[in-house]
Parts: structure tokens; C-alpha cells; sequence
């Protein structure tokens, strides 16, 4: 007797079952194929939309969100950005851009070149010289820009001894070594001296102006130091709506 009653409580299903599916359940929310960082939600203000977000949270809040798009996955025509997202955004990487390891090997790399053109879009061009961007964007590495990313015309050449700038630009289209990103994906530039030491101790951090939420290359992507940066003040902004 006492063997089948051991048997039959060993049989029963374990508490614990049921917690763990529990815990598994965040992984059930769905993100885009091309960037698992990017979680989709019904857009509940449009029919068939759906609102693409950094945050996992549900219900997404609308005002933080990425942008909406009508298509699945997201493209150039069907993707609505969101001008607070793009506000946030820049704000952070004015902040904290300088502080990202691959941005200060840029600066480090555009040193220890005396000025060469640096690849992965982070190229380096000398302060002098800069022209701005006209109504068009260029081909290739000399794509047009304005502001601190409009020297990006000139190809990323510089001269050794010189301060200067780099690109902070999007990692979905890393151009070739030597090679200067696409405007559409450079957030913006940081002003690096001569050393590699970034002007200001923060690089004072330039808008490029021309950044592109989402391009035929594919949609935001940032390097993960950045993006943990990004997704802190979007739980801020989130957390003051909740107060």
C-alpha cells in the first residue's frame, strides 16, 4: 500500500511546471526576424498597423515606440518613424555615444592613422574644409551630408596632426574598410584632437541630420552598448508615464 501510494504522488504533475512556463512567457512576444531586438505590437489606433518598439512592455506605449508600419516586415514605404523616437534617440547617443568601446576605438584608430580614413563608418575627416551637403545625396563613400556629416562628401581622407571627426552610423550596413556610411545611416559625428581624445571629454555630438530609421539595408541597429543606453531611457520615459 505504502508502494502505491508513493507511486501515485511521484506521478503528479510538479508545482513548478507551471511557473516556468510562466517565465518563459516573455519570449512568446514577437520580434522582427532581421533584429531580435525589435519587438512588434498591434497598433491599436490603425487597422492592420502594427507599432515597432525597443521595449517588450505590453501594452506598448505608442509615444515611445520606433515607429508604425503597415507591412511585415517593415519597409522604407511602409514604415511611419516616430519624431520622439528619433528626439530620444539622438539625445542619448549626444550623451552617451562618446562612452561606446567601438566608437572610442574609432577615435583611437583615426590617432594612431594620423588622420587616414577609418572603415565600419566610422571614418575620419579633418575639420577644414567641410562642405555641406547640396539637395542630393551622393554615390558610394562620397555621399553627401551636412553639418559634422556633411565632410562625409569628401571621402574620409585627413591629414595626420589635425583634429577632426568621426561618424557614430547605424551597424545594419557596415560599408567597406576606408569607406564612409551611407548618409541615411549616420546618426551623427563626434569632434576627436589630434590625440584621439574626444573634444570636450563627450565629442560634442552633432546631428548628421540625415539619418534613416529604416532603409533597404534593413532597420536601426545599434551596437549593443548604445542600444542598453537607448532602452534605460526609453523605461525612464515609460516609467514617468506610469506615475
Amino acid at each position: 500500500m505504502f508502494a502505491r501510494a508513493l507511486r501515485s504522488a511521484t506521478a503528479q504533475p510538479l508545482p513548478t511546471a507551471r511557473i516556468t512556463r510562466a517565465c518563459l512567457q516573455p519570449r512568446w512576444v514577437s520580434t522582427l526576424p532581421d533584429n531580435l531586438h525589435i519587438y512588434v505590437f498591434p497598433d491599436d489606433r490603425s487597422l492592420n498597423n502594427h507599432l515597432l518598439t525597443l521595449l517588450s512592455t505590453s501594452p506598448p506605449n505608442a509615444d515611445l515606440a520606433i515607429g508604425s508600419t503597415s507591412k511585415l516586415p517593415p519597409t522604407p514605404d511602409s514604415l511611419l518613424e516616430n519624431p520622439k523616437f528619433l528626439s530620444i534617440l539622438h539625445s542619448v547617443l549626444a550623451k552617451h555615444a562618446y562612452e561606446d568601446p567601438y566608437v572610442i576605438s574609432q577615435a583611437q584608430a583615426m590617432a594612431s592613422t594620423s588622420g587616414s580614413s577609418l572603415g565600419s563608418g566610422g571614418a575620419f575627416f579633418p575639420q577644414k574644409g567641410q562642405r555641406r551637403r547640396g539637395s542630393g545625396y551622393g554615390g558610394g563613400g562620397g555621399a553627401g551630408g551636412d553639418g559634422a556629416g556633411g565632410a562625409s562628401a569628401q571621402g574620409g581622407a585627413g591629414g595626420g596632426g589635425r583634429g577632426g571627426f568621426i561618424h557614430v552610423s547605424d551597424t545594419r550596413s557596415p560599408p567597406d574598410y576606408g569607406r564612409i556610411a551611407w548618409p541615411e545611416d549616420i546618426f551623427g559625428s563626434l569632434e576627436v584632437d589630434a590625440d584621439g581624445n574626444f573634444v570636450d571629454g563627450t565629442g560634442n555630438y552633432q546631428n548628421s541630420g540625415s539619418y534613416r530609421v529604416i532603409t533597404r539595408d534593413g532597420i536601426l541597429g545599434l551596437s549593443p552598448f548604445l542600444r542598453d543606453r537607448v532602452v534605460d531611457r526609453l523605461k525612464e520615459e515609460q516609467n514617468k508615464v506610469h506615475r
